[in-house]
């Protein structure tokens, strides 16, 4: 499964982003979507997760209150709607597959996008 992170950008503190993670190819091996972010000189962290089973989501308590995870399985597309965003969201945002129903783990995932980009700054 091959897969596209898109929706990325230069956003002012308390502003909005909507980040999209489109699946292609054989869709029906991956259960769990995933998103994780990097910030320059940390380590990747867990952001946030959706099951496949149930569509139940999952949030770091970073964001928990601020970002909401939602998924169109007729479109195989994951959207990370970001609220409120604070500088310390800046990073780049990976989303992540993974054949377990649904992971905070990183060594959980099998499939990752490529990355996109959120700056929060004055």
């Amino acid at each position: 499964v091959q897969l596209q992170a898109s929706g990325g950008g230069l956003v002012q503190p308390g502003g909005s982003l909507r980040l999209s993670c489109a699946a292609s190819g054989d869709t029906s091996e991956y259960y769990g979507i995933g998103w994780f972010r990097q910030a320059p000189g940390k380590e990747r962290e867990w952001v946030s997760c959706i099951s496949s089973s149930d569509g139940s989501t999952h949030y770091a308590d970073s964001v928990k209150g601020r970002f909401t995870l939602s998924r169109d399985n007729a479109k195989n597309t994951v959207y990370l709607q970001m609220n409120s965003l604070k500088p310390e969201d800046t990073a780049v945002y990976y989303c992540a597959a993974t054949i377990i129903d649904y992971s905070m783990r990183i060594d959980d995932y099998d499939y990752w996008g490529q990355g996109t980009q959120v700056t929060v700054s004055s």
